[in-house]
């Protein structure tokens, strides 16, 4: 089989300084714009050719945060530090790159696609997965490696997308990095005039732990599946949707499993179970979400209405309902399981003013950790009761400038509520409200 010559590196820097000439040449009136053309025609577009299923995009998100108070816990960026109040940060600096595979019909049989971010914390790659195309039907296609969940709708909005500067406190928690390990089939088909073209169906199986550890902690996987109806558009109201479930879950370490019950006084509590047969039982992990987008379009812009809901069951530990990376331990020892049945919800309001340059943004979210006790009964003496069954609520607004197609600037103001409690440091509002000044461009 004989092999492709590679091109020679000379070949492409001349390739690519006549390619810049050409684009300075066409403003000039000479003759000699002629004769460049053709050679340009002659000589770039077979190295171009090599390369024209290549894609490379990214964006960068430099930024400014002023907190309202110094050490400020924030879902907003991760915690300030214990002496600061106002940072600068770069939230995220990413570059992608996708190569497409074509068939032999206008469709496509297989995409490879890696994704690294990389900031002031390090780097870190956050996309690297194939997915093949079949090829008969156009109907079906496989992923494999390290790609988003597939749940939910605030979940998969890219960031560089997304109008608001974070997605909601709940998505944080149990979708921590939005991404996992695992394989997933889709059904979605190519051709535009199929009758179920408009719908997308996606489940897979997944380690379960995401980027937040390096490999899986345990056998169990997680089943995660969404089904979404793509716009339809009636008149000028355009509306999506969708539902989604996860079912999974992870062994416990100890045989000290805590669940919610009530107590003869009638106080809502933790209360143990200790039998042998837990140590190493699955505790289940299951979600169920459904959301809604509305879209009008109208003179000046577009008015947009999103809403998101969640709820299900959710395994931790005394202090925490993240979603871990790790078997939770406390210096080697692991911790008691804590199952928690959780709500929460996201709702946003985006309207263009003016024109499509200026954008207003209203969004509130709430994450309830524990849907099952009283506002009153977290910290009392005995219910077993933390921080970590607190509710929060944000509610946030902003203004986006869209300078351009690809550059905007974001002046966003989170006003974050959590419950008064009887539990020490939480019997009042935190003072961790967060201003957010930044500056995006995407390529």
């Amino acid at each position: 089989m004989s092999r492709a010559k590679p091109i020679p590196s000379t070949s492409i820097f001349l390739s690519f300084f006549f390619l810049y000439i050409s684009g300075t040449a066409h403003s000039q009136r000479y003759l000699a714009d002629i004769d460049s053309s053709f050679f340009i025609k002659d000589t770039v577009r077979p190295v171009i050719k090599r390369f024209e299923n290549l894609r490379i995009t990214g964006y960068i998100q430099p930024q400014f945060q002023k907190a309202q108070s110094e050490g400020a816990p924030s879902f907003g960026g991760g915690n300030f530090s214990p002496l600061s109040s106002s940072r600068f940060m770069l939230r995220r600096a990413r570059v992608k790159v996708d190569y497409l595979l074509p068939s032999k019909t206008k469709f496509p049989q297989a995409l490879f696609s890696f994704q690294i971010d990389a900031t002031e914390r390090g780097v870190i790659v956050r996309d690297m997965f194939l997915k093949l195309f079949e090829t008969n039907k156009n109907l079906f296609s496989l992923t494999a490696g390290l790609f988003a969940r597939p749940f939910g709708y605030e979940v998969n909005l890219s960031s560089a997308f997304r109008e608001t500067p974070e997605r909601g406190r709940m998505s944080q928690i149990l979708m921590p990095s939005e991404r996992d390990i695992g394989l997933m089939v889709s059904f979605e088909p190519q051709e535009k005039q199929h009758k179920l073209s408009h719908i997308k169906f996606d489940v897979g199986f997944f380690n379960g732990q995401g980027l937040s550890g390096t490999t899986d902690f345990d056998s169990h996987k997680d089943i995660i599946s969404r089904l979404f109806i793509k716009p339809y558009t009636f008149n000028r109201l355009e509306i999506t949707g969708g539902i989604s479930l996860l079912r999974g879950g992870w062994n416990n370490g100890t045989k000290y499993v805590y669940t919610s019950s009530v107590a003869p006084n009638g106080d809502k509590i933790f209360v143990v179970d200790s039998a042998d047969s837990n140590l190493g039982k699955t505790a289940a992990r299951h979600y169920y979400g459904a959301d809604v987008q509305l879209k009008l379009h109208h003179g000046w812009g577009e008015t947009e209405w999103r809403a998101e809901y969640w709820f299900g069951t959710q395994p931790g530990t005394a202090t925490s309902t993240t979603n871990p990376g790790t078997l939770p331990n406390s210096n080697g020892n692991p911790l008691p399981t804590f199952v928690r049945h959780f709500s929460g919800a996201f709702f946003y309001f985006l309207q263009h003013i003016i024109n499509t340059k200026h954008q207003l943004l209203i969004k509130y979210d709430w994450y309830d950790p524990n849907i099952k006790v009283e506002t009153v009964d977290i910290g009392k003496p005995a219910t077993n009761l933390t921080l970590a069954d607190i509710k929060f609520s944000t509610l946030g607004a902003g203004y986006v400038l869209q300078i351009n197609s690809q550059t905007k600037i974001i002046i966003y103001y989170d006003f974050v509520r959590n419950e008064h409690t009887q539990l020490a440091g939480y019997n009042g509002e935190l003072k961790d409200n967060i201003l957010t000044c930044r500056l995006q461009f995407r390529f």
